[in-house]
């Protein structure tokens, strides 16, 4: 056995953290800081090097109110529309304690679309406080003979104020290479953020 398992074989004083070859490390591959950008690129480093590929985003801000932020994939070619089919839904609880919901996003959702995949289909703010945090996973990007599948989840700040989560799932339906990942908003610019990604498993 390797990784975690075996690490704590016998142990009685709660889990231990395994050995870095042992049960397949994060390893930082680029770290971007938007500073108002249209868009974040991840336009190198995706490749066969490691099956999973994680995007983490840290206190996205926006520069425009009632916007939703975005992503898409690149292919092989120069754009950013790979053909993908999604699903997606979300969840809100706003600040007043007087509204929730819970609820497929039938107009956040693709079918065989080139276009960009909302992470929260619903608006999020650009309040001087208010930011967005979340993730994608996506698998095996550099498969010629699979589908490439993603998943990922959104914490933002909406408006009316409000805590929302977005979650979205689907696939590149492609048997060409996924070689890059672009974050944008649908309309205006990203203020600020963090955005990292990392290859998971053994290289």
């Amino acid at each position: 056995m390797s990784g975690i398992i075996s690490q704590n074989v016998g142990r009685t004083s709660g889990l231990v953290k395994a050995a870095a070859a042992g049960g397949g490390a994060w390893t930082l591959i680029e770290t971007i800081t938007a500073s108002s950008d249209s868009t974040i690129e991840f336009d190198s480093g995706i490749d066969s090097t490691y099956p999973i590929y994680l995007f983490k985003i840290i206190n996205l801000h926006v520069s425009s109110n009632n916007t939703k932020p975005q992503v898409n994939f690149r292919d092989g070619s120069t754009a950013y529309d790979a053909t993908k089919t999604t699903t997606h839904y979300s969840c809100s609880h706003n600040e007043a304690d007087n509204q929730t919901w819970l609820q497929y996003e039938t107009g956040g959702d693709l079918a065989e679309s080139t276009g960009d995949q909302a992470f929260f289909y619903q608006n999020v703010s650009n309040v001087d406080d208010a930011a967005s945090s979340g993730e994608l996973f996506l698998f095996s990007p550099s498969s010629t003979t699979f589908v490439k599948h993603f998943i990922g989840r959104l914490a933002v700040v909406a408006n009316p104020v409000a805590s929302g989560q977005g979650y979205i799932g689907g696939y590149c339906n492609t048997t060409a290479a996924i070689d890059g990942v672009q974050f944008k908003m649908n309309s205006g610019n990203i203020d600020a953020g963090t955005f990292k990604m990392y290859g998971l498993g053994d290289s």
